[in-house]
């Protein structure tokens, strides 16, 4: 229905819209129709796939106001046919609702009370704008309920402010001014100075709205929601009436004073402060759907974080006086043995703590240790690393983890453990697979959002489990080892099947081949079409079942090797023989060249993870904030991305925040195009305030500037001798005290 309309709006063929909108209505999810129906969608990608969907939700929702409105009007027995060509005319729900404001049941306004009155004639003579005795005329009109001719003009200018606010074409312009002049102003609220200190820089702020960032505009609306900000958005008054009186005003007359009056009321009464809240809803709605994307963006890089793999590890969530919870896991990740050491006491304990570690690695083999970031997590590090095992260390980032091991999902997994040890559990497999354990955490706790608690929850909820199902199916999962958690957001699957799965596996045994899965309860050939390209099953006898070739494909692939002579086995993983095959001799209507050429890569490096390897990293030897100072240069990890800036862990416990005019030479206007989560930087520290716990750092600082970037001396220009720079300001008056005098 739709499909020309967003296929103009998002400059692709009208023919792809319809193909995805079908694809949609048949069943079918973004990752499937990504991956698997390229021929059909032109090889649209998630992120176009994911807009169409949007695009569509918000035209239903137009369609479904429309025929609201117009079925609201016709009862009325109000509609003609000029009113329907206004309605049909209109493309925005702004528009819409514009057409249907003087249609809208009203509560008892100033100008129905005055219509009533019977004013609505003397209203109609000063539109007019005739040369008349105003007194006179407005006498004319008292009554019982109209006591003066004041009164009558007063009664007469409310029916002209509602006739102005509810004049489509007087609310079109003032959007396009506000749209245009319009500025977001917050002030502090008095005696709530101290209160609102977190918004210091809001007290007397002032941006026009075209121009205001997202990060800004929340952090006005969250001091306003708070109770300590005023807010308005509006543009000049002045301006913003001579654009309504140039509509109406049609010369100078007694009749023409009397207009302005009812616009500057209009205008302060219900223009100003409707456009106001329509311009505050969609300033808000526009900043969260710029955080919503920032932390969709950061939640994908971190869920695709680098994997250890499946290793022996020793995992500790560190603690002072509580002590370190210490687990090992075999190399599936599963709980062998819990322990408490105690580490950050010059007592007794510390060698016992010593002694116990030890003793561990031996016993259990273990391979390498993970060590949760949080409190007390540097000293541990240092602990462990000074035993001199030999094994490499890692800090984990452990945000949410706290919020996995008091959740019913935890409970379930360790239901004879407490919270301290199914948080060292979770540490331990964040760094055997970060995607496998994040997503049994809410992404909201995983800490790598900007406001995210502010902005519209349904909508976060929305575009975060979008993202979280692009990750999962764009890795791929192993059917055979995979919780009910992450199985749910594979294509097609959803919780109860993930959870029929699992117990079909639990019953059954381990699944020995794709077709099988038609064997678990309630999981159809639609189910099955949708998620089988993403299940992977690495022992299956058909070789196929461990990559991502869809089982649709089999028979094709089967047809390739048995043209190239060889073996199905002989085939994959050969890169020459895979690039001998002429891909147009295989196109049919069933798979098209998008799809051929998908099949031959998948074969080349069957079932690789699209995930780099992990990286061991060292910190500075600084613990606190303390020990940092303005100019030192350490290393650090990218820790969160906003549109301001990245913030740097540098081994302390706040990170530092590095400016998004400070990440790069060259201009960028948002950090992620240079940086990436976990990305391993070296910072330069340019400010530390101790008593806000704030760390401002640089990457550019510590880079040597492009060389077109570096200032030469002019060609034909021969400098005089320098002189040193001044030391301090006191050396620079003295210098300019000595060059000119007093």
């Amino acid at each position: 229905m739709f499909s020309q309309l967003i296929a103009q709006k998002l400059s692709i063929k009208s023919q792809q819209v319809s193909t995805v909108l079908q694809l949609f209505a048949e069943g079918s999810t973004i990752p499937f129709i990504a991956r698997y129906r390229k021929d059909m969608t032109g090889a649209l990608d998630e992120v176009q796939i994911q807009q169409i969907q949007d695009e569509n939700k918000l035209m239903n929702e137009f369609a479904e106001r429309k025929t609201f409105i117009e079925k609201t009007i016709t009862e009325q027995g109000k509609m003609t046919e000029a009113l329907q060509a206004k309605i049909d005319a209109a493309i925005t729900i702004s528009q819409l609702e514009d057409i249907y404001l003087p249609y809208k049941q009203k509560r008892k306004t100033k100008a129905v009370v005055a219509r009533e009155n019977g004013l609505q004639p003397l209203a109609d003579m000063l539109l007019e704008q005739k040369d008349m005795d105003l007194e006179k005329e407005a006498a004319a009109f008292i009554n019982e309920k109209v006591a003066t001719a004041d009164a009558a003009l007063q009664g007469a200018r409310d029916i002209i402010a509602e006739t102005v606010n509810e004049d489509t074409v007087v609310r079109e312009k003032l959007r396009k001014f506000f749209e245009r002049d319009a500025t977001l102003k917050s002030t502090v609220i008095t005696d709530k100075e101290s209160e609102a200190a977190k918004y210091k820089d809001y007290f007397a702020f002032s941006e026009r709205i075209a121009t205001v960032p997202s990060h800004r505009t929340l952090a006005v609306l969250r001091g306003f929601l708070e109770g300590y900000l005023r807010i308005a958005i509006e543009p000049a008054e002045e301006l913003a009436l001579e654009i309504v009186e140039e509509l109406y005003i049609k010369g100078m007359s007694n009749c023409s004073d009397q207009l302005r009056k009812a616009i500057k009321d209009s205008y302060r009464r219900l223009l100003q402060p409707s456009l106001e809240t329509e311009f505050r809803t969609a300033l808000k709605n526009s900043a969260d759907e710029e955080a919503i994307k920032v932390f969709a963006e950061n939640l994908r890089q971190l869920l695709l974080s680098s994997p250890l793999g499946s290793k022996k590890i020793l995992a500790i969530d560190p603690g002072y006086r509580t002590g370190c919870k210490v687990v090992c896991l075999d190399e599936k990740g599963e709980l062998l043995k819990a322990d408490l050491i105690y580490v950050h006491e010059n007592n007794n304990r510390l060698y016992d703590a010593e002694h116990k570690i030890k003793s561990l690695v031996k016993e259990y083999g273990i391979e390498v240790f993970a060590i949760g970031d949080g409190t007390a997590g540097r000293e541990t590090e240092q602990f462990i690393k000074k035993l001199g095992l030999g094994l490499p260390v890692y800090l984990v980032n452990e945000d949410g983890a706290s919020i996995y091991s008091a959740s019913e999902i935890a409970r379930q997994e360790f239901p004879d453990h407490d919270i301290t040890v199914r948080g060292s559990v979770s540490i331990g497999r964040r760094l055997m697979d970060p995607l496998a354990e994040l997503v049994k955490i809410d992404p909201k706790s995983i800490g790598v959002g900007q406001y995210q608690h502010d902005v519209n929850q349904p909508r976060l909820k929305e575009r975060l489990d979008q993202t979280v199902m692009s990750c999962v199916n764009s890795v791929g999962v192993n059917v055979n080892t995979a919780s009910k958690q992450l199985l749910s957001y594979v294509s097609g699957i959803g919780s109860t099947l993930a959870e029929n799965i699992v117990t079909y596996r639990r019953q059954e045994g381990k699944f020995t081949s794709r077709k099988q899965l038609l064997k678990v309860p309630r999981l159809g050939g639609k189910a099955f079409e949708q998620c089988a390209g993403f299940l992977r099953i690495p022992d299956s006898s058909d070789a196929l079942d461990s990559s991502a070739v869809h089982p649709e494909a089999y028979e094709l692939v089967q047809t390739m090797a048995a043209d190239l002579h060889v073996k199905l086995n002989e085939l994959i993983g050969k890169e020459e023989l895979l690039k001998s095959i002429p891909v147009k001799k295989y196109i049919s209507e069933q798979f098209g060249e998008h799809t051929i050429n998908d099949i031959i890569n998948e074969l080349k490096k069957p079932g690789l993870d699209p995930r780099s390897e992990v990286q061991l990293f060292e910190f500075a030897q600084i613990f606190s904030i303390d020990d940092v100072h303005v100019g030192m240069e350490v290393p650090g990890i990218v820790t969160n991305l906003t549109r301001f800036g990245a913030f740097v862990d540098i081994g302390v416990k706040q990170d530092g925040l590095v400016h998004v005019s400070e990440v790069a030479h060259k201009y960028i206007q948002d950090p992620g195009e240079v940086l990436k989560l976990n990305q391993q930087v070296k910072v330069k520290v340019l400010e530390v305030d101790v008593a806000r716990k704030r760390i401002a750092l640089s990457i550019k600082q510590t880079e040597a500037a492009p060389a077109h970037q570096q200032r030469r001396p002019a060609q034909n220009f021969q400098p005089a001798k320098k002189e040193a720079a001044p030391a301090t300001m006191q050396d620079a008056l003295a210098a300019l005290k000595n060059k000119f005098g007093k």
